[in-house]
């Protein structure tokens, strides 16, 4: 074989297999592009070649316990734009500013930037402008459907559901912020869905597109423990508190002792989640959003007393027949105690120390009790702990190491001093005392449901019992005790003609920033329950700096305690049962006048017309009263005496004139005791809510003048 053809079949060879690699290569590269990078690729492409709107899902309803809707979803219009489809940036910028009062120049630089495919305009637009926008018929201007949230009761129960905000960037809608709307945001939320286009490369829309929509999935809906009409109840006895008192907050909670149910649950200052306050900025925002009831912690004061009187019955340290001895103070680690009343109460027995409340009996109890099974107790009853309520941001109160605490420390603790507590741990564990020992898990949501369009989903959560604390012997002792305290002692004011009343007052220090007791600074509070022997309601309501004279829990918040007790008991239809005693008091008396008198007779006139009464000792002579003379209130009434130095003698008849106050809006019930309470009468037209009144409020009238009030049926 020549030596040319030799190099001919050698070039052929080489050129052969470096064909063979070339392809063995591309062949490589081909599967390794197909098989690793495929699918980011598909993803590239489908994202060049394809368009998509968010379609959001319908945010769940939020309803009462009866299934009356609290909170939920609407749907409103929102603008999308796309540069590349636009054949007059500028003058679609100008047609649009006109209609969403936008800025012109702003909305044309921020269109024309065909460098993005879509440019959102404005969210949730308004009717009117959603049709004015859609009647330009402009190519290149989308609209998809944003769920908007609405609250149909405003303000009510605000504090309970929370509000919701739109992301900053659209894709899931709207997210919760506070209350339920934070707390079961992910149920409530739901999926987004999209409407999928074709376009080309430069965005535009396909002669040939077919559009492909991925349907959204709606949010659970979410069925609370909360009772819309108890509610209601409850966020009256607080707007009337907060005015009548101009308190510093009020708060209020309504539960259902033996579950664990909060039915109620209403704070003052308020605000109406449509239109939460967000130009106060965080801080500000926070002293109207804020759920104090479970997010602050304070100084319960003598509502604590039942806490510690369960305690050492439990425990053996006290029983029934247990007898203590008030000479005005006690003695603790070289410091005196001293009681709220001077020269204290003497020889008094178990049930009667409760009805007076009485400071050094209750120091025996804890420093019997000691330090270990003090916060044995504590501890078993949900102090310094979250109670597990559906609420973020629960506060946990402030107890203090048991290995700092003196007897001092101690002796305070069992009046309800020295340690801090929020207010649903404080109606929690009273539950526990008088539902026959069991510490329930208190809860906000009884369920939660779905429909999916084929199947109907309902999850029920039931009542959690944590651990049982005391006995039910212990917890019926406490329930008759307690009864007493209304029947004979503190809690008079609480009475209802007909119920089986129990409860406790409490009036507790506050402090200062510095850490001191702020002076004429209390938080007034009382905790009732009925029915006595059954509870099935049990009610605390706080009101923190009542601006008055007298701050007695037993005269500022045991008043509305009756009030919102009535009203449920009333409308859970738990009938009144009426006996000869019951009748006896529940007959109406005269207010007699005692201005101008001096103190101890006008004590003795009032005793023997039927009626209790409260000072406030300025002075000897009673210079105002309140109820004022002649208003018609049932027996054993307490009237309240503001005295003086008795220079002025009894009232002038520019004095005596009375401002009519304004009753519109209140029921029968309410517009009588708030006319009766400033000595004026009432006449009644019609039924249901006061609509109007005359003389009109603000008037300056005689005691005894008559206010007509008409009444309408609500809408």
């Amino acid at each position: 074989m020549s030596a040319p053809a030799v190099t001919n079949r050698r070039r052929l060879l080489v050129f052969l297999l470096v064909v063979s690699l070339i392809l063995l290569a591309l062949i490589v590269r081909n599967g390794y592009i197909q098989l690793v990078w495929g699918s980011e690729l598909y993803e590239k492409a489908v994202d060049q070649w394809t368009r998509s709107l968010d379609v959001y899902p319908q945010r769940g309803i939020i309803y009462d316990r009866n299934k009356a809707v609290l909170a939920q979803s609407a749907s409103a219009d929102s603008i999308a734009v796309r540069p590349n489809q636009l054949k007059d940036a500028r003058g679609t910028a100008l047609k649009l500013a006109a209609i969403l009062d936008l800025d012109a120049e702003e909305l044309y630089e921020k269109i024309s930037d065909k460098s993005k495919s879509e440019i959102w305009v404005k969210r949730q637009l308004t009717r009117e402008e959603s049709v004015q926008v859609r009647q330009l018929n402009i190519k290149g201007v989308y609209f998809t459907e944003e769920p908007k949230r609405y609250y149909p009761n405003g303000n009510l129960a605000s504090h309970i559901l929370g509000f919701t905000m739109k992301y900053a960037e659209p894709g899931e809608g709207i997210k919760g912020q506070e209350g339920i709307e934070l707390y079961y945001d992910k149920y409530l939320k739901g999926m987004p869905g999209q409407i999928v286009m074709e376009t080309d490369t430069r965005g535009r829309e396909t002669p040939t597109n077919v559009e492909r929509m991925i349907p959204p999935i709606d949010g659970w809906n979410v069925i609370l423990t909360i009772d819309q009409v108890i509610q209601h109840f409850a966020e009256k006895a607080v707007s009337d508190a907060m005015d009548q008192y101009r308190a510093n907050k009020v708060y209020c909670i309504v539960m259902d002792p033996n579950t664990g149910d909060i039915l109620a649950m209403a704070n003052r200052p308020d605000f109406n989640p449509n239109e939460p306050p967000r130009e106060l900025g965080y801080e500000g925002m926070e002293a109207y959003v804020k759920n104090i009831a479970a997010k602050d912690n304070m100084d319960p004061g003598s509502t604590f007393k039942i806490i510690t009187t369960a305690a050492a019955l439990e425990a053996g340290v006290v029983s029934a027949n247990s007898t203590f001895n008030d000479p005005g103070y006690r003695i603790v680690d070289g410091q005196r105690i001293r009681c709220w009343r001077a020269g204290g109460h003497g020889h008094q027995n178990l049930f009667e120390v409760v009805q007076n409340s009485c400071n050094p009996a209750f120091m025996d109890m804890s420093l019997g009790l000691g330090v270990e099974r003090f916060y044995e107790y504590l501890e078993a009853f949900g102090f310094g702990s979250q109670t597990g309520i559906d609420i973020y941001g629960e506060e946990k109160g402030v107890i203090m190491n048991k290995d700092s605490v003196k007897n001092v420390d101690l002796a305070r603790m069992g009046f309800g001093q020295a340690l801090a507590v929020t207010p649903l741990q404080l109606i929690n564990g009273v539950s526990a005392v008088i539902n026959g020992g069991n510490l329930m898990q208190p809860r906000l949501v009884k369920a939660l449901e779905f429909d999916d369009g084929s199947e109907y989903i309902y999850e029920e959560i039931k009542p959690v019992t944590v651990r049982r604390v005391i006995s039910e012997e212990n917890s019926a002792l406490m329930r008759e005790i307690l009864e007493s305290v209304v029947n004979k002692g503190s809690g008079k004011n609480a009475y209802i003609p007909g119920y089986r009343v129990a409860g406790k007052t409490g009036t507790a220090q506050k402090y200062s920033e510095s850490g001191g007791i702020k002076q004429d600074a209390v938080i007034a509070s009382f905790i009732g329950f009925a029915p006595a022997d059954n509870p099935q309601v049990v009610v605390l309501f706080m009101v923190d700096e009542p601006q008055v004279a007298v701050d007695f829990g037993s005269v500022v918040a045991a008043p509305y305690v009756k009030m919102i007790l009535e009203d449920t008991l009333n409308y859970m239809g738990v009938e009144p049962v009426f006996d000869e005693n019951t009748k006896q008091e529940t007959r109406e008396v005269i207010v007699p006048d005692v201005t101008g008198k001096d103190l101890s007779e006008a004590a003795r006139i009032l005793r023997e017309a039927g009626l209790d009464y409260l000072a406030e000792q300025t002075g000897t002579i009673v210079t105002r009263q309140m109820p004022l003379p002649d208003a018609e209130v049932l027996v054993n009434t307490t009237v309240l005496l503001y005295t003086g130095s008795g220079e002025t003698g009894h009232h002038s008849e520019e004095q005596q004139l009375i401002e009519v106050p304004d009753v519109t809006g209140k029921s029968i019930r309410e517009a009588n005791n708030i006319l009766t309470s400033r000595g004026l009468k009432l006449k009644i037209e019609g039924i249901g809510l006061a609509f109007s009144q005359q003389p009109a409020p603000g008037t300056m009238v005689e005691a005894g003048t008559t206010v007509t009030v008409s009444f309408e049926p609500p809408q």
